[in-house]
């Protein structure tokens, strides 16, 4: 499953250069309104918007997006984008990164099932958890 995030306020492409940046994710397909057979239909008529673009990211999950007309745009809530890191560092550096201009609404911490558990609004309104699972005890 991809998830798909349509963009009600034409700001998918900051957020998904946010992504990058935070996340190491590389761009795999990006093409604006403008660029595609259904210009005429670009959200308020402003053709520089996203119509489709994915990233993948380093552990080879995909995320998509788009800037949608109005008509179709809800903001987001009701899920969350979920992160499991690697190891604590990771869990640290992509906390610190996703949760920049947004708001924690759990701060990254040891919890009894996780390393550390976080979760934030990023700058764009999407809800993200970060989590880096506790190590098993033999």
């Amino acid at each position: 499953m991809n998830p798909y995030l349509n963009f009600p306020n034409g700001n998918c492409k900051a957020a998904f250069d946010f992504y990058q940046q935070v996340f190491g994710a590389k761009c795999m397909f990006s093409m604006t309104w403008g660029e595609s057979p259904m210009a005429d239909q670009a959200p308020n008529g402003d053709g520089s918007k996203i119509m489709h673009a994915s990233l993948q990211f380093p552990d080879g999950s995909m995320l998509m997006g788009a800037d949608c007309p109005p008509q179709y745009g809800t903001p987001f809530g009701g899920f969350s984008l979920s992160v499991n890191a690697r190891d604590v560092a990771e869990a640290e550096r992509a906390f610190a990164g996703i949760s920049e201009g947004g708001q924690v609404t759990m701060p990254l911490e040891k919890t009894f099932w996780a390393e550390r558990f976080g979760m934030c609004v990023d700058r764009f309104g999407v809800s993200w958890m970060v989590n880096c699972e506790a190590k098993a005890s033999a």
